[in-house]
């Protein structure tokens, strides 16, 4: 009787360290998770016919969303008659720029994350906003801002 007891209680107690767990990481926790990051202000980006506004970035805590660089904000084309359309370039250390298009004659609401996927968090990013000018013409960006973490 006693056997049948200690299973009991074993198994009841798994039970509620599962769901305990269960709880925690519906709620956005996680067990090696640190403190939500904060997002932080990225200025106007913008060069000629291209503008990135109302940027926001923040670093993913590590073990959270693979410790992205973590971005949002407004890509738009300054120069809708142009023909040409508009992109949003972001570097993490050691890896080429990773390009998000937008729509020309358009404002579109970007948010995204970049990360080293061999790595448990991203602590460098760059990131600027580029107008395509097509094979014939250099493409042309604004400033390239950089961030650590």
């Amino acid at each position: 009787m006693n056997r049948k007891l200690a299973v009991g209680a074993l198994a009841a107690g798994l039970f509620l360290t599962g769901a305990g767990t269960a709880f925690a990481t519906a709620n956005g926790g996680s067990g090696d998770v640190e403190a939500t990051a904060s997002w932080h202000k990225i200025p106007t980006l913008s060069s000629g016919g291209v503008k990135f506004k109302n940027g926001y970035y923040k670093f993913e805590a590590p073990g959270a969303k693979h410790g992205a660089f973590h971005w949002k904000g407004d890509l738009q084309d300054t120069s809708a008659g142009d023909g040409h359309n508009v992109y949003v370039q972001v570097k993490v250390e050691g890896y080429d720029w990773n390009r998000f298009n937008g729509k020309q004659k358009k404002t579109v609401h970007k948010d995204q994350l970049v990360y080293d996927g061999a790595a448990r968090y991203t602590s460098d990013a760059w990131i600027r906003a580029c107008r395509d000018r097509g094979s014939f013409h250099p493409d042309n960006c604004s400033v390239t801002k950089h961030y650590k973490r």
